[in-house]
C-alpha cells in the first residue's frame, strides 16, 4: 500500500483558537507539510484545486512547482484538477511544464470540482459540467500523447493540427479520476482504463463502496483486465496515539472546532459526535492497532491500494500533528505495506514510455 498526504489549503480561522493566519503563512504551512511528508517517508503529496472561499488552493501547478524544487523523492499529486473549469490546452501547458520541473514525479487526480461559487466564477452550469469535464479530459489526454491534435470541441475553440508545447517528460502521465458520489467520473475512468480515487471523507462507507463496485463492473464492461484495477481512498482525519483514550482526548478540541466551522458555513454535519465520527467515518483516530484494523475493514470493501491522509493539522497542535504522522509512519504504515498490496504499476521518479496508441481524428463533444 502507498500513502499520500493531501491539502486543500483551507484559509479560515483556526478551529480551536479562532485566529486566522496571514495568507503567506498558510502557503508556507502547506509547503512545510510537503517537506514533512517527504521527511517521514510518505509516497506522495497532493494539493487540491478550489476556486472559492475558504480555500486558497486555486493554483496547484504553482504550489507544486515550488514543492518540486524543495523535494527530491516524493511524488506530486493534484487533488483534484478541476478540468470542468479549465481550458485543457492551458492546463496541459502548466502540467507538462511541472512534469519536467519535478523530474517526472507528477500524477494528476482529476474531477469536475465542487461548489456553486466556483461554477459561477467560470460560467459552468450543473447541466454542462460533466460534459465539460469529459471533453476537457479527452482533449488533455490526447495532447499529452500526440504531437498534433485535431479535435471538434464544444466548450473551447476547435483544434486543427494543433501543436502544444512543451512536450511532456512522462509519456503518458498517470491520471486518477476523483469521485465522491456520482457515476460520471467512474464511467470516464473505467472507459479509459484509468485508476479511481474515492473521496471517502464525508459519509459512512456504503455509498463509496457502492461506487467502487460500479467502477469494477464498468472496467470489465470496457474489456480491461481486472488485474489492472487501482483504487485509492481518502480519510476524513487522522490522529494516532499510543492508546485510544489518548487519541480521542487529544482530537476532541479539533473535532469540536471543525464541527462549529461546518455549522457556520451552513453545513449539516454527518457525524455529530466525536465517538460517532471515530467509529463510522473514514477517520483514523486511535492506537496503531485500531488504525490498522480500520484500514483493513475499508480495504475489504474497496480493495484500495493507495490511501490519502490529511496533511494539515486541522486544529491539532503542530507538535501533536507531527507526532501523529510520525507514529503512523513508524507503527502503522509498515504493517499495511506488508499486508495490503501496492497498485499494479511502477511507482518511481518517472513512468516508462509505452508504445503510443493511435487516436481518432477528432473528439466528439461529450463523448
Amino acid at each position: 500500500m502507498k500513502f499520500l498526504a493531501i491539502t486543500l489549503i483551507v484559509h479560515g480561522p483556526h478551529p480551536v483558537t479562532g485566529v486566522r493566519k496571514p495568507t503567506n503563512d498558510r502557503f508556507r504551512e502547506g509547503v512545510d507539510n510537503a517537506l514533512l511528508a517527504e521527511e517521514l517517508g510518505f509516497d506522495g503529496f497532493g494539493v487540491g484545486e478550489r476556486h472559492e472561499r475558504p480555500f486558497i488552493s486555486s493554483s496547484p501547478p504553482v504550489v507544486l512547482s515550488h514543492i518540486a524544487a524543495l523535494t527530491s523523492r516524493i511524488r506530486l499529486f493534484t487533488a483534484v484538477t478541476t478540468l470542468s473549469l479549465l481550458d485543457p490546452v492551458r492546463a496541459y501547458e502548466d502540467y507538462a511544464t511541472l512534469d519536467h520541473l519535478s523530474g517526472g514525479r507528477l500524477e494528476l487526480i482529476i474531477g469536475k470540482g465542487n461548489g456553486a461559487a466556483q461554477r459561477d466564477l467560470f460560467q459552468v452550469t450543473p447541466d454542462d459540467q460533466w460534459d465539460r469535464n469529459a471533453e476537457s479530459y479527452e482533449v488533455f489526454r490526447r495532447i499529452w500523447r500526440q504531437d498534433k491534435v485535431t479535435a471538434a470541441t464544444r466548450f473551447r475553440p476547435e483544434l486543427k493540427d494543433a501543436e502544444v508545447w512543451p512536450r511532456p517528460l512522462q509519456q503518458p502521465i498517470r491520471v486518477w479520476h476523483g469521485s465522491a458520489t456520482s457515476r460520471e467520473s467512474v464511467d470516464l475512468a473505467a472507459r479509459y482504463g484509468d485508476p479511481l480515487f474515492s473521496a471517502n471523507v464525508t459519509n459512512p462507507i456504503e455509498p463509496y463502496a457502492e461506487l467502487i463496485r460500479y467502477y469494477r463492473e464498468r472496467w470489465e464492461h470496457h474489456g480491461h483486465d481486472p488485474a489492472g484495477i487501482a483504487v485509492g481512498a481518502g480519510t476524513a482525519g487522522l490522529y494516532a496515539a499510543r492508546t485510544s483514550q489518548e487519541a480521542l482526548a487529544a482530537y476532541r478540541p479539533a473535532f469540536e472546532g471543525n464541527l462549529a466551522f461546518q455549522k457556520r458555513l451552513g453545513l449539516e454535519p454527518v457525524f455529530a459526535t466525536l465517538e460517532d465520527f471515530a467509529e463510522r467515518s473514514s477517520a483514523l483516530i486511535g492506537s496503531p492497532q485500531q488504525i490498522i484494523e480500520k484500514v483493513h475493514r475499508y480495504h475489504e470493501q474497496f480493495g484500495h491500494t493507495v490511501l490519502h491522509l490529511q496533511a494539515e493539522a486541522g486544529g491539532l497542535t503542530d507538535r501533536r500533528h507531527r507526532d501523529s504522522l510520525a507514529l503512523f509512519q513508524s507503527d502503522v504504515a509498515p504493517v499495511l505495506r506488508r499486508e495490503i498490496p501496492d497498485p499494479p504499476f511502477a511507482w518511481g521518479p518517472a513512468l516508462a514510455e509505452p508504445t503510443p496508441t493511435p487516436a481518432p481524428a477528432s473528439v466528439p463533444a461529450g463523448h
